[in-house]
């Protein structure tokens, strides 16, 4: 029987992180649930991904060190290695709704740089977040702040900073947009120096007064000499704000919401727990650990179970966890950023400024064979840790485990994994071919290793898999 306080964890950690092996999910259970949530939500108390070692190794096949297929690999490795779990998460939680692409600047350093940014603040408050991403070289760049002048205002950045960022379609005017133009006059970033003969340097962020537009300016119903702050000071305190992050809170974590472009159309699928979540962001000034700690402990969370599709980067992420390969930075590394983008999701390069369109939009017929390959692909060699970790735990059961049994704890060391009854069936059949498993000499164990493999190979080809 599947361990139900293990298989709720398990949840918790597909989503507040990518996944755990059993052995991580008995650690975490000895601790108990709303402690792995505190845990989890300061990720400062965990030692950090040893960030030496990849640079040292993880320059490969003649690319530099620059290379966005680098940072991509790297990324990915911390996802799979990171002790702290929901740091990463929010870096991709960000990187999804701060849609910023690679493709314009061609700039690495920045978009890095950018990670490293929702990394470190991923958890603040909102107020925190909007304006140090309002001061980031790659945001500047990819929305054309760089150039928003005073006497040649670009509204580029202010129209996205209330559509898709902060407020969404419907709660501010035209005008509104005009004015955080203006208000962000001047804020601009160093140009970096030339990428021949040395290579990429990083950007920082440059306040030049005298391009910024000092006048007076009517901005949400308020009117004053505002700068770049005070339109995020004004955005901040709006009940637009707080519902807006929360659905994308409730996207990204809970369950599949539509696109966000339709979301002044059409209503959330829970608007209680989006009423819950904007409470927390007023009781707390909109911090973003608040509203987390109240998603993750509530009854809507814990009974949303494989109702989100993995992303790319999650499915990947995820599957390499189960099956215990590259805790270490070694070859072959990239070809996981290449899985992600095959998938249909290239990190540190979104197509739009709206980001990846998520949930169902993730699988059509080329994704899916993708999807399903790679998984099974990666289960199809027996001596990987991951799997050798499975056999041995179902090796302890005993001399003989029958077809249904098998199935059924396959399923509970995956992390509780739900299947329908025509999956399971399928499951129990394949099983059944081989017959029960035994394990008293070694060529028994073989056996029962690639009947176990087998089985697991068919269980992440389900469809249930491509679910979190």
């Amino acid at each position: 029987m599947v361990d139900q306080d293990l298989a709720l964890l398990a949840h918790l950690l597909r989503r507040a992180g990518f996944g755990a092996t059993r052995d991580e999910l008995e650690a975490y259970a000895a601790q108990g649930y709303a402690a792995t949530v505190e845990a989890l939500l300061h990720p400062e108390q965990a030692p950090e991904v040893a960030e030496d070692v990849v640079c040292r190794y993880y320059s490969l096949g003649g690319l530099m060190e620059d290379s966005m297929a680098v940072w991509q690999g790297r990324w990915l490795y911390r996802m799979i290695n990171t002790p702290r779990p929901l740091q990463e998460k929010m870096a991709l939680f960000w990187h999804g709704v701060f849609a910023t692409g690679w493709h314009k600047s061609e700039h690495t350093p920045s978009m890095a740089l950018q990670i490293d940014l929702f990394r470190r603040n991923g958890l603040l408050d909102i107020k925190t977040i909007l304006l140090d991403l309002s001061r980031d070289p790659a945001m500047l760049d990819w929305l054309d702040n760089s150039e928003n002048h005073k006497d040649a205002p670009n509204e580029n950045y202010g129209r996205e900073l209330l559509e898709l960022f902060s407020m969404g379609v419907g709660n501010y005017s035209e005008t509104d947009i005009k004015m955080a133009a203006r208000a962000f006059t001047g804020w601009t970033y160093a140009q970096p120096i030339p990428l021949y003969p040395y290579g990429f340097y990083p950007s920082h962020f440059v306040y030049r007064p005298d391009d910024h537009d000092p006048g007076v300016k009517t901005f949400l119903g308020k009117t004053g000499r505002f700068d770049g702050e005070d339109i995020v000071e004004a955005i901040v305190k709006k009940p637009a704000t707080a519902k807006f992050l929360a659905r994308h809170l409730y996207n990204f974590f809970v369950t599949d919401e539509p696109p966000v472009p339709s979301w002044h159309q059409t209503p959330p699928q829970d608007p209680q727990a989006i009423t819950t979540l904007t409470q927390a962001y007023f009781d707390t000034g909109g911090n973003l650990r608040a509203m987390l700690r109240v998603l993750f402990n509530s009854a809507f969370f814990k009974a949303a179970r494989f109702q989100k599709v993995k992303s790319p980067a999650e499915l990947v992420a995820s599957t390499m966890k189960l099956v215990g390969t590259y805790s270490f930075p070694e070859p072959g590394m990239l070809a996981l950023a290449s899985a992600s983008t095959a998938m249909g999701q290239s990190l540190l390069n979104p197509p739009t400024v709206e980001g990846w369109h998520t949930g169902k939009e993730w699988i059509d017929g080329g994704t899916l064979n993708e999807r399903v390959n790679f998984a099974v692909n990666e289960f199809a060699d027996v001596t990987r840790p991951g799997v050798q970790a499975i056999i041995a735990r179902l090796s302890a059961l005993g001399d003989m485990l029958t077809p249904d049994a098998l199935v059924e704890h396959c399923l509970d060391l995956m992390g509780g994994l739900r299947v329908g009854d025509s999956t399971r069936q399928v499951l129990v059949r394949a099983a059944q071919r081989d017959g029960d498993l035994c394990f008293d000499t070694p060529e028994a164990r073989q056996a029962s290793a690639l009947h176990i493999g087998r089985v697991l190979q068919l269980l992440v080809a389900s469809k249930e898999y491509q679910f979190a």
